[in-house]
């Protein structure tokens, strides 16, 4: 971190945030988060997440520490651990697993009626990733099948994106740090 950074930190400039990256596994958490780094500090392999690992980026006015949660079923039940801490989530859905949409669909229900979620009003943005693939959902079905039009408490919003591209995260980052800043205002 350099002086400015720092300095900006200080001053109550540039403000950390913690975000929670939840999703089923192989939905493209891991690779999402890598591109959202500096060129220079993202991995050149992606491999699946054991338990969860801790990646850092920034834009221009926030830092954010992302808790990259595995999304493998026998790992799920650590991320109620994080609730607690987690200011924003991003929930990513392979937009290709058709079959797996219902078990995407439980886990988000999970999530917004746990206790330590249900009663705050916390950003969550949606990547439908895997845009790139043949057949893929749409972004909108992707919100129908998970019924994201039932969520009035909390803000949301879903983003096409094609992972491997970098495709469509600027959006979505730049729609959660509008969000992050409403909130801390």
């Amino acid at each position: 971190m350099g002086l400015f950074d720092k300095l900006a930190t200080w001053l109550g400039l540039k403000k950390e945030v913690n975000v929670l990256c939840l999703g089923l596994d192989n939905s493209g958490k891991t690779t999402i988060i890598n591109q959202l780094k500096p060129a220079n500090a993202q991995a050149q392999d992606i491999v699946p997440t054991i338990g969860f690992s801790i990646e850092k980026f920034k834009t221009s006015s926030l830092s954010f520490t992302v808790f990259d949660m595995s999304g493998q079923g026998r790992y799920r039940n650590l991320w109620e651990h994080y609730y607690k801490e987690g200011q924003a989530i991003i929930f990513v859905i392979d937009s290709v697993d058709k079959l797996r949409m219902v078990v995407a669909k439980e886990e988000l229900d999970t999530l917004l009626n746990h206790p330590d979620i249900k009663h705050r009003r916390i950003p969550i943005l949606f990547f439908a990733n895997k845009m790139d693939v043949r057949d893929a959902l749409s972004s909108v079905k992707v919100s129908q099948l998970l019924c994201l039009a039932n969520i009035k408490d909390k803000p949301w919003h879903i983003c096409a994106t094609d992972a491997l591209k970098g495709e469509g995260l600027q959006e979505g980052v730049d729609w959660l740090q509008d969000q992050i800043k409403t909130m801390r205002t």
